[in-house]
Formats: structure tokens, sequence, C-alpha cells
């Protein structure tokens, strides 16, 4: 049958996206994780003491919902808050959470990898930047 949407660059992105999260949910759900938690767990390794605000912002997650994830995360022995400067906390990686980002970062690099070979070979350099260049803003909108 014919798809009518397939035509259309963002109803196939979407169902792309739908697709794809799908699937890497379910092997991280393996390692005991959700995305956001393999997200935030990888960004941390890279940008210690960052802030809750900020990490927010980078995840592009509302207040109110990095409040329970971090709070989860934190119950569940992966992060920790510390003291920054006066007023301010920045989020660490505890032992486990070094543990379990190298697990996540594994199990996402060989998603990501599998991913890739199903896009044909002469596309693979292209996608990336076309993808980033649908959502990151460079002022021109």
């Amino acid at each position: 049958m014919d798809d009518p949407l397939a035509r259309y660059p963002g109803y196939s992105l979407r169902r792309a996206a739908n697709a794809t999260g799908a699937q890497l949910s379910v092997r991280l759900a393996d390692l005991g994780l959700r995305q956001a938690d393999a997200s935030v767990l990888l960004i941390l390794e890279n940008s210690p003491d960052i802030t809750a605000s900020a990490l927010g912002r980078r995840l592009d997650i509302q207040r109110a919902n990095m409040v329970p994830l971090l709070k989860r995360m934190e119950e569940g022995g992966l992060i920790q808050r510390r003291a920054i400067d006066g007023k301010s906390q920045g989020l660490a990686l505890t032992a486990k959470g070094r543990k379990a980002r190298n697990a996540a970062q594994e199990c996402i690099e060989g998603f990501e990898n599998e991913l890739l070979a199903r896009v044909p070979a002469q596309h693979r350099a292209h996608l990336l930047p076309a993808l980033n260049a649908l959502w990151h803003d460079d002022g021109a909108s």
C-alpha cells in the first residue's frame, strides 16, 4: 500500500525517531537505564559540576521533569551533588555512575553503528550534518 505521508520529510523523520528511539530504549532498559539517564551520564562525564539548570537547558528538559529525573538518579547512587560556589551545586558522577556511563556509552555506540549500517554507504557522511541542520539554531530563522 502506498503511504502518501512518506513523501514528507517531517513525517519520515518522526517515524525514524520513534522506531530507533524505541529500539534504543529496550537496550538501555537491559542496563536499568532510560534514554534520559544515559544522556545525563554522558554529559556529566564531559561536564563535571554542571548545574541542574544548565544540564536541563542542554538536554531541553523542563525543570519540572529534571527534578524527578535527577532525584531518581541520585537515589540510585549514579550521581551526586556538590557545592561549586557559595550558592550553586554541581552534579557529578559517582563510581557507580561511571560504571553505568561506560555501559551506556558502549550500548549506544553499538546501536549507533548498527543504525548507520542501515543507511546506504553513499549517504552516511551526510546523515548527521543533515539531521543537525534541522535542529541547530543558526539564527537564520
